[in-house]
């Protein structure tokens, strides 16, 4: 009741409001931290504390961004490591996804493969580069290999996480009603992971990224990183800095797929932060 009076030493309890923020004012935050390095960096080379030889400024960057999209170097070069990277995800993707349905739902399948997979997990996708090229050559096969390598683990720890943390009441009460396996995880459980399979997706999609730029270090005549070796070679610090540029935006860009589909997927989650 509103005229009650709260016990002495007690404080009548404030429910805290929380002021919305619009789009505009969270982007302009977001942005806020971007442009106060690129800010840093102009003013860095400005006054000659960074020199050319060791980072080009942001106005020779410019330049040669300009040099490498009229000469056709860095669309190719793009087309070449998101086809590279795209490829890879996919793969290991679909064995993430699969290995984990396997292992989390089924006891046969978690016997069988979890302690397995987790140890093949431990090993570091760096030191499969040697061994890869010795089965499958330098060619664009062990390239892709390596990136599904990395992108598989991440993907099957997130949906056997997923898979497990449903509800077993909910699961026996859709068999009790006569419905089956596959049909069970397409409707029920797979539903219910998406949580996790949205985050494991995340996960491997910046792990990608990470897998290409070593990927594209086994002799690679192009992409990327062709160009960062042949840059390499000459010194060019401004083309060094445009590949860098373009591996980190590649994975800003795997990130911001990710919020979109946990928007579109799953409209009734709060956005990270949004109410703090």
């Amino acid at each position: 009741m509103s005229g009650t009076v709260p016990p002495p030493g007690l404080v009548r309890p404030q429910p805290r409001r929380y002021r919305a923020r619009g789009r505009t004012y969270s982007a302009t935050v977001r942005a806020a931290g971007p442009i106060a390095l690129l800010a840093l960096w102009w003013a860095a080379s400005a006054t000659g504390l960074l020199t050319p030889d060791v980072l080009a400024s942001p106005a020779e960057v410019l330049r040669a961004v300009g040099e490498l999209w009229g000469d056709g170097q860095l669309p190719d070069a793009l087309t070449t490591s998101l086809t590279r990277s795209g490829l890879g995800l996919l793969i290991g993707l679909a064995a993430g996804l699969t290995l984990g349905i396997t292992t989390g739902f089924t006891r046969l399948g978690d016997e069988l493969l979890d302690s397995s997979v987790q140890t093949l997990r431990t090993i570091p996708f760096l030191s499969l580069v040697p061994l890869f090229m010795v089965w499958f050559g330098i060619n664009e096969t062990a390239k892709i290999l390596l990136i599904a390598v990395a992108t598989t683990f991440p993907m099957y720890v997130s949906t056997t996480s997923g898979v497990r943390d449903t509800d077993p009441e909910l699961i026996e009460a859709m068999r009790s009603f006569g419905m089956g396996r596959l049909a069970l995880v397409r409707q029920v459980v797979l539903p219910g992971a998406l949580p996790s399979l949205l985050a494991g997706l995340r996960l491997s999609m910046t792990l990608s990224v990470i897998a290409l730029i070593a990927a594209e270090e086994i002799n690679a005549t192009a992409g990327i990183g062709y160009l960062m070796s042949q840059a390499q070679s000459y010194a060019r610090t401004d083309i060094l800095a445009v590949c860098i540029l373009v591996y980190g935006l590649l994975g800003l860009t795997a990130d911001v797929v990710v919020r979109l589909l946990e928007r579109v997927l799953m409209p009734w989650r709060t956005p990270q932060g949004a109410t703090r």
